[in-house]
């Protein structure tokens, strides 16, 4: 018994203990009590478990004697349950220290317990061993776990793809495996990834066993791209691919489903070697375009809404899954459209005609101007050839010019067909953009939409008999130098009327250029030596103008004129 516990138990001075020792022993000697004493100390090393018994309950603290000469004091809150600790309970503690400064012994019933837990873990647990516990905190790199001891959990170990706030775990209850155990350290690392991945494992090899094309099977959402989400099967993660998601137009699959989601697909596709499935949401129900032709018969009007605006065309939708397309040549009889937005904008209603139905590509063609009557086949009929028509200049090229004649409907008015005398050379010499003109209608093509227009045709033809009658072989004229060429030299007679003067006509003698005799602007007398109606050409020659020939004109041109001098006033 220690040496206090004698002093308390006989109410002893200390000064009295030897003698009463020495009478309690008998004949043992002081020297005999000594060695038994310090045989009895000996036992009581650091850091041991011991065996004590509760003596006192003092508040917050609890005495305990492990038979040593002193005492040791252990605060309550490291008992389990501190409201039924009381006096006689055997205990186990750690021996922490000798004596400390008031001369008691420094135990610990925390650390006792914590040991033989770790001792009875280790002795029943091995590392692969599957444990369960309770996440108790989060701590730096991962939580730790409370299977009797706590053990830690690495962040990178709680699932099979990395969560992101593992705070949520704390208080949960959770299964893991052993994956190292450091007896040194009392240390213990498990996971949690390992344990599902071999679970995993398992439910994939049953799955793909059990897995056939056509079966609907349960899944969750475990992850959205832009193609698609992957769902988990229960072991392998199925591609439900965007265009098997509904038969309607989707811009993003997370219109449709969203991460965690409870689902039922359709198995479309398996590769067993690959481990690939493929997966369908809108072939649970019959597709849209299964009795498309009894919807939709082709040439039927049918009303829809424009989804989706593009260069070539427009897309609109007759009902979810089933979209046709306006092609940009389909929307207008006689506009030239550049852009489909000229015609629709997306989210408008519009009605249109059936063209054409390709279901095995599920494909329709629909027609915006199919639904009125086509002006073109009316045309001929409303602009016969001979009409004359009013219309304003929409557009000049090369060649002519654009006369809108109503809405839509353009005729083109040649430069051949503007005048019966002029050498038009561009159109822009008789109109511009926008002029409001009169022309004759010469041809409708209505097969190609083409009508032919004419400028000259509201005149009678001057080469008929005006200028025959007015330009005969042998007269000379008077006309003025309007171009030189290298073959010779256009004359003006009148406007919009030329003669040719070639370089052989212009003298007697060689001519090497044309400038040699007449440059631009001189007025010259000429004698007609050629008047060729059908090619509307006048053949002039200087060389053969003689002096009775310009007396003889004069004469004529008095006779003409009354007997007054043509170059005067009378």
């Amino acid at each position: 018994m220690a040496v206090n516990r004698l002093v308390k138990q006989f109410d002893l001075k200390p000064e009295d203990l030897d003698h009463q020792l020495q009478a309690s022993l008998g004949d043992v000697s002081q020297e005999k009590m000594g060695e038994l004493y310090n045989q009895s100390v000996q036992e009581f090393e650091m850091d041991k478990i011991l065996k004590g018994k509760i003596v006192n309950v003092l508040n917050n603290d609890v005495i305990v004697d492990v038979g040593y000469k002193s005492e040791g004091v252990i605060p309550i809150d490291q008992f389990e349950k501190p409201e039924g600790v009381k006096e006689g309970d055997e205990i186990e503690v750690l021996l922490e220290a000798v004596e400390d400064e008031e001369g008691l012994i420094a135990l610990s019933k925390r650390k006792a317990d914590k040991i033989r837990a770790w001792e009875r873990i280790i002795t029943t647990h091995k590392e692969g061993d599957v444990v369960k516990g309770k996440v108790t905190r989060k701590i730096k790199g991962g939580l730790l776990i409370d299977i009797g001891v706590p053990v830690f959990l690495p962040a990178s170990q709680i699932g099979i793809r990395r969560p992101g706030d593992i705070q949520e775990y704390v208080n949960q209850e959770m299964e893991c495996k052993i994956i190292k155990i450091d007896e040194s350290r009392m240390n213990i690392v498990v996971s949690r990834r390992k344990l599902l991945e071999e679970q995993r494992e398992n439910q994939k090899r049953t799955l793909l066993d059990e897995i056939e094309i056509g079966q609907v099977r349960k899944g969750i959402v475990k992850n959205i791209t832009e193609f698609g989400a992957f769902v988990d099967l229960g072991g392998i993660d199925g591609l439900l691919h965007i265009t098997d998601m509904s038969w309607g137009r989707i811009n993003h699959p997370s219109e449709v489903v969203q991460i965690d989601q409870d689902i039922e697909v359709k198995v479309l596709k398996v590769d067993k070697e690959k481990e690939r499935i493929s997966l369908g949401l809108k072939q649970k129900s019959e597709s849209p375009w299964a009795n498309i032709e009894t919807k939709y018969p082709v040439g039927s009007k049918v009303k829809g809404k424009v989804v989706n605006v593009l260069s070539y065309g427009a897309f609109i939708q007759l009902e979810e899954g089933v979209e046709g397309l306006v092609h940009i040549s389909e929307m207008s009889w006689t506009k030239r459209i550049n852009h489909p937005n000229q015609m629709v904008n997306v989210g408008d209603d519009i009605e249109v005609v059936v063209l054409e139905i390709k279901k095995d590509k599920q494909e329709i063609s629909l027609g915006m101007k199919q639904v009125d009557v086509n002006p073109w086949s009316l045309v001929e009929q409303k602009y016969p050839a001979g009409t004359i028509v009013s219309g304003k200049v929409r557009n000049l090229t090369n060649y002519g010019a654009f006369v809108e004649i109503e809405d839509g409907i353009d005729g083109l008015l040649h430069v051949a067909d503007m005048s019966w005398t002029r050498k038009v050379v561009h159109p822009n010499e008789m109109l511009k953009k926008g002029d409001d003109v009169k022309a004759v209608v010469l041809q409708v093509d209505q097969e190609r939409k083409r009508i032919a227009l004419g400028l000259k045709q509201l005149q009678e033809d001057p080469w008929d008999r005006a200028i025959p009658d007015k330009y005969q072989v042998g007269f000379v004229v008077t006309g003025a130098v309007t171009k030189i060429t290298n073959f010779g030299v256009f004359v003006r007679l009148e406007d919009d009327l030329e003669g040719l003067l070639h370089i052989s006509e212009l003298s007697n003698r060689k001519v090497g250029s044309p400038e040699e005799v007449v440059k631009v602007g001189d007025t010259v007398h000429v004698k007609v030596i050629k008047v060729d109606p059908e090619n509307r050409k006048i053949g002039l020659s200087l060389k053969e103008v003689r002096e009775e020939d310009l007396i003889a004109r004069e004469e004529a041109q008095r006779v003409a004129h009354g007997g007054s001098d043509p170059e005067g006033e009378g």
